[in-house]
């Protein structure tokens, strides 16, 4: 329910002033003790929208083929994607140059299930008719690339015949990919599982098999449309981590370098304080960052790469984001639990590591979808075009903060409840912006166009209205 809409022509004429915000009713997900998950009764939280910018006036922006705003050109042009710092704010750069925001949409692939595919074929017929119908349909709202686990094959020969080609991103699990071959790893709810949380950053086969698994990224290292490389999803970067290796059998490699850790630093296990297990967060960052990076710069210098989706806390401690900069040429956050993102939090993401951000999951569930909602992290509130005014709030705030380069929204369709062998956090929910017969949810949809496609108007308000 909009508690703003129904009163706004009374406060606006009695005060003559917009309020600067509107109150929308959301259910809070509570993580419990026992590990089950429930939600808290709806309350309202202060929103913002587009429509109570005070003095902002919506326009046309002129893109280039590659999204960029051509009013923006710079002289940083490469041929493919990366970022900049111009003046006090982060920007994107496009291939030629204009000055670009990424806006991306994760999952961009067909269903899965037998209801989906049966939809699939009767509203495109092939897939060819699908992807671009749905090329077209992202970008006339706004939106100009294709997050984490979308269906980059289809993308890219889409992209041989668009005029205006469609960004994308690719996602390589390297460690996870390793963590099958090795064995140990297990499906948790949204990622893969490690014994204790210790990824195997220590395994002296690790290296060796980032080399050869990075040869993949040779077939994509001279196309401009591809926007950087993900190296892995969700990881536990764990601030006890120290702990959780010395946990681990004596034998296992991770036991090992966590103990030569604590004999090269002087430190017994009984000594062990939070500042060492922070600096042992940084420690297994440095492993894990330095050979991934050395090997997708290897076999594809010519992009980005865009971190490893951090999930947790990791992202809120200095040591840690200090070591994950020095590697990364983005970093990516996946960002729940907040309405509004924290402006303290994200400030010292940039600080500390010196690099811009994106954030590469968030999403707020409709009741109004009928599905159950159970499954995955997010807000519910009553309707679609509440999901609407979520993005612009949740958004709008981003772009304040100038270290933001992008987001990506969680995702293309929503969760079919008939699928089978689905990740537990993807089974029941309203997470799309099109229904499981791949029709739009057009309040949302409406919602997010307003503010995707006036991105750079946005941008330029913010850096003439600080506060």
């Amino acid at each position: 329910m909009i508690l703003f809409e129904w009163n706004y022509a009374t406060v606006f004429a009695q005060n003559n002033t917009k309020p600067d915000h509107i109150l929308v009713d959301a259910r809070v997900k509570v993580y419990n003790e026992d590990g089950t998950r429930s939600y808290k009764d709806y309350k309202p939280f202060k929103t913002r929208t587009l429509a109570l910018l005070p003095d902002f006036e919506s326009k046309n922006t002129q893109l280039s083929k590659y999204g960029g705003d051509i009013n923006q050109p710079t002289n940083f042009a490469t041929g493919f994607y990366h970022v900049k710092k111009i003046g006090d704010r982060w920007w994107g750069i496009d291939p030629l140059g204009y000055k670009y925001f990424n806006i991306a949409l994760n999952g961009v692939t067909e269903g899965k299930s037998k209801r989906t595919k049966e939809a699939f074929i009767q509203k495109f017929g092939n897939k060819t008719n699908w992807i671009n119908e749905t090329v077209e349909m992202l970008q006339e709202n706004g939106f100009n690339c294709t997050g984490s686990w979308s269906d980059v094959e289809a993308i890219v020969e889409a992209n041989k015949t668009l005029e205006k080609p469609i960004a994308y991103t690719i996602i390589w699990n390297f460690m996870s990919s390793y963590g099958r071959k090795r064995g140990g790893t297990y499906q948790q709810s949204g990622h893969i599982g490690y014994p204790n949380d210790a990824i195997f950053v220590f395994d002296p086969d690790f290296e060796t098999f980032c080399d050869e698994h990075a040869k993949q990224l040779v077939t994509y290292k001279d196309d401009p449309n591809l926007f950087g490389h993900f190296s892995d999803n969700e990881m536990p970067f764990k601030f006890e981590a120290l702990d959780n290796y010395l946990s681990l059998k004596k034998a296992d490699y991770g036991y090992i370098a966590a103990n030569k850790w604590l004999l090269d630093n002087g430190i017994t296990k009984e000594q062990i304080t939070d500042k060492h297990r922070e600096l042992f967060m940084a420690f297994a960052a440095e492993k894990y960052f330095s050979i991934v990076s050395k090997a997708i710069k290897k076999y594809d210098p010519n992009h980005m790469y865009i971190g490893s989706r951090f999930y947790a806390a990791e992202k809120n401690y200095e040591q840690f984001m200090k070591a994950a900069g020095k590697h990364l040429d983005v970093i990516s956050n996946n960002y729940y639990n907040y309405w509004t993102p924290d402006a303290e939090q994200m400030a010292n993401w940039s600080k500390w590591s010196g690099k811009p951000f994106i954030v590469t999951e968030y999403y707020v569930k409709g009741e109004d979808s009928g599905m159950g909602n159970t499954s995955g992290a997010g807000w519910i509130v009553r309707t679609q075009k509440d999901r609407g005014l979520f993005y612009q709030n949740y958004n709008l705030a981003l772009l304040e903060s100038k270290n933001c380069v992008g987001w990506h929204y969680f995702k293309y369709q929503d969760n079919d409840p008939t699928a089978k062998g689905v990740d537990p956090s993807n089974i029941d929910a309203n997470k799309g912006i099109v229904s499981n017969q791949y029709k739009v949810w057009k309040p949302l949809m409406e919602k997010m166009n307003e503010i995707n496609t006036n991105i750079y108007n946005l941008i330029a308000y913010f850096d003439t209205h600080e506060n």
